[in-house]
């Protein structure tokens, strides 16, 4: 018996934890250490020649947020504000931004055994940005590397060099 308990201590060892948000019928995962709080959704100020998908900027507690949509960033049929809608202000970089999602699921910690390699996918999605697919039971997860994609070069967010 004690050595059932010291694998499960092994395997949460070398486990990650991911706070989990739906986009649409998708579930993506992002690392928890990223993530400074969760909000609910209040209309940004928008700033003018900027991408679509970023919406406009919030003041959290003196602070100006960028506030990107990641509905219309990753091309989602359709993005409606409602009382589900929150924004996950995330401390990259140094840098705050906050995301737009549909709603949050819950925090999963996942081991390496549950993650596997993401398939090459012509997709508006920064394949590189894609840590792997995380799966429990029946549910499949979209790992994002979330300090990536906000670095990305169309997304002008946040700079590696910071």
């Amino acid at each position: 018996m004690n050595e059932v308990v010291g694998e499960a201590k092994t395997a949460t060892k070398g486990a990650r934890e991911y706070l989990t948000f739906r986009l649409g019928q998708e579930e993506y995962g992002i690392d928890i250490l990223k993530v400074q709080e969760i909000r609910g959704y209040e209309k940004p100020t928008r700033i003018a020649n900027v991408p679509e998908f970023i919406r406009g900027v919030v003041n959290l507690r003196g602070t100006i947020v960028p506030i990107v949509d990641m509905r219309l960033k990753f091309n989602c049929e359709k993005a409606e504000y409602n009382g589900f809608t929150v924004v996950i202000i995330l401390n990259l970089y140094n840098r705050v931004v906050g995301i737009v999602v549909d709603s949050v699921s819950d925090v999963m910690e996942l081991t390496s055994e549950q993650v596997r390699p993401a398939p090459d996918l012509d997709a508006s999605l920064d394949s590189s940005a894609v840590l792997g697919l995380g799966s429990v039971n029946e549910r499949m997860l979209i790992l994002l590397d979330i300090e990536k994609l906000m670095a990305s070069v169309d997304m002008g967010l946040v700079s590696l060099n910071a």
